[in-house]
């Protein structure tokens, strides 16, 4: 077997310290300037692979999540805003150089949005990164906050805001990433509904469109190996048992739904809590059976693999494993 250090940056927003900017500060906050450091102490440390988490992230600084793809590729656009007049703004990588150039891998899911689809979805253009996990939020939309009171001044009153709808974001390609957001190259299993949660659950949520697409160069060709990339996914995923307790939580979690009377009845709802601890305590044994521990003496380990903390980040080691050996192969 061959062994990759893999190194892995998790980003929870896409911050920047515009007023240290402003003012010129010299170590203002930014995301894009915290990961190029860790990238450069990762390349230092040698690894084979990054994985990009970006998990959870809302989004933030338009300006961020483009100097962040900058970081990875050479020069080209990375995304289109275009305004409620139909004028189309192209933002580009600010400079020619690439901090990073290896493999590398981007984890999102659904609660990924804005500038975190941004990022991914340019990543997946220029096919310079495979991406993993769920369809993201679809967050492809502009707003802007209007203060009322510049319409009626009051010195006592405070009138509010209204926000508008000013532009939309469009990928490399011309795909808006509206309601659609970004679909992974490598797709994990999922309980949260698209129907029900994330832009496409909004009433009144702008529609997917597209518009002329940009010129850019790709920078490689990763979109052949994800057939394979998938095979070998899926081998693993029907041997890991802890994507078949993700599974099955699924399955629960969509029975529950469906579900239309619950019992008040104290012994019933006792009843129920009794099966959810026996099988939290199956799960427990069979994690303690199908792990390394090695007990040396009583009440200490050497190895305690009982619990797998991420599943998902680990699965993405592997396919970022497998891709490093398909392109050095």
């Amino acid at each position: 077997a061959v062994n990759f250090e893999i190194g892995v940056i998790e980003i929870p927003a896409f911050y920047m310290d515009f007023e240290g900017k402003n003012r010129g500060d010299l170590d203002y906050k930014s995301t894009t300037k915290d990961v190029k450091r860790i990238l450069e102490e990762l390349q230092k440390e040698g690894v084979d692979g990054v994985i990009i988490d970006l998990r959870n992230n809302g989004g933030g600084s338009l300006q961020e999540a483009v100097d962040l793809t900058g970081l990875f590729i050479k020069d080209g656009p990375v995304v289109q805003v275009k305004n409620s007049t139909g004028f189309v703004d192209v933002e580009y990588d600010p400079d020619d150089n690439i901090v990073y150039d290896g493999p590398l891998a981007v984890l999102v899911n659904r609660y990924s949005a804005s500038a975190s689809e941004i990022f991914s979805g340019a990543i997946q253009d220029y096919e310079r990164g495979i991406i993993v996990g769920e369809q993201t939020f679809g967050k492809g939309t502009v707003q802007n906050l209007i203060d009322l009171n510049r319409f009626i001044p009051s010195k006592t009153e405070k009138r509010g805001q209204i926000k508008l709808t000013i532009a939309k974001y469009y990928r490399v390609t011309g795909s808006s990433t509206q309601n659609k957001g970004v679909v992974p190259d490598i797709q994990f299993p999922s309980a949260v509904d698209a129907d029900e949660f994330g832009e496409s659950a909004e009433p009144t949520a702008l529609p997917w469109d597209e518009i002329k697409p940009t010129n850019f160069n790709k920078f490689s060709s990763l979109k052949k190996f994800i057939p394979a990339l998938q095979e070998e996914h899926d081998k693993r995923i029907a041997k890991n048992i802890e994507f078949q307790y993700i599974f099955e939580d699924i399955n629960e979690y969509h029975k529950k739904k469906e579900k239309k009377t619950y019992s008040l009845n104290e012994e019933v709802r006792k009843k129920d809590r009794e099966l959810a601890d026996i099988k939290k305590k199956e799960r427990e044994d069979q994690r303690a059976k199908d792990s390394d521990l090695e007990i040396v003496e009583k009440g200490e380990v050497t190895k305690n693999n009982l619990k797998v903390d991420d599943p998902l980040l680990e699965e993405t080691g592997h396919i970022l494993a497998n891709l490093i050996l398909l392109s050095i192969g």
